[in-house]
């Protein structure tokens, strides 16, 4: 019976993985930015998005990590591009979309509606 460790596939190292959008720790464009965490008041907007998730968790139509997981997805230009509720609301459509919940054609006819 060996005793050797056995020697892992460097490509399945955490470091050869690409970095996803999301996890922006020791990115160097990002290390000298100051973190606001003065207190902010939400919009209306935000407020609409969170009672939109929290409505989809209680229906249990979406959880919350699939919420997580639809953020990390977005890609990266969009990501940086969108505010914090933003990319939640990309996420539920996203969600929403490949649920089946709604086409993209119904969407794009309720944003009609809306202008």
């Amino acid at each position: 019976m060996s005793t050797q460790t056995p020697v892992p596939d460097p490509s399945t190292l955490p470091e050869a993985r690409p970095r996803a959008m999301h996890d922006m720790g020791g990115v160097s464009k990002f290390m000298c930015d100051a973190v606001d965490v003065e207190p902010h008041a939400l919009d209306e907007f935000d407020r609409e998005v969170d009672a939109i998730r929290g409505l989809l968790g209680a229906k249990k139509v979406m959880s919350v990590d699939e919420l997580r997981r639809g953020i990390e997805a977005i890609p990266e230009g969009d990501y940086l591009r969108l505010s914090y509720y933003q990319r939640w609301i990309r996420s539920i459509t996203d969600n929403m979309l490949a649920k089946g919940v709604f086409t993209e054609a119904e969407l794009r006819a309720a944003l009609e509606d809306t202008k």
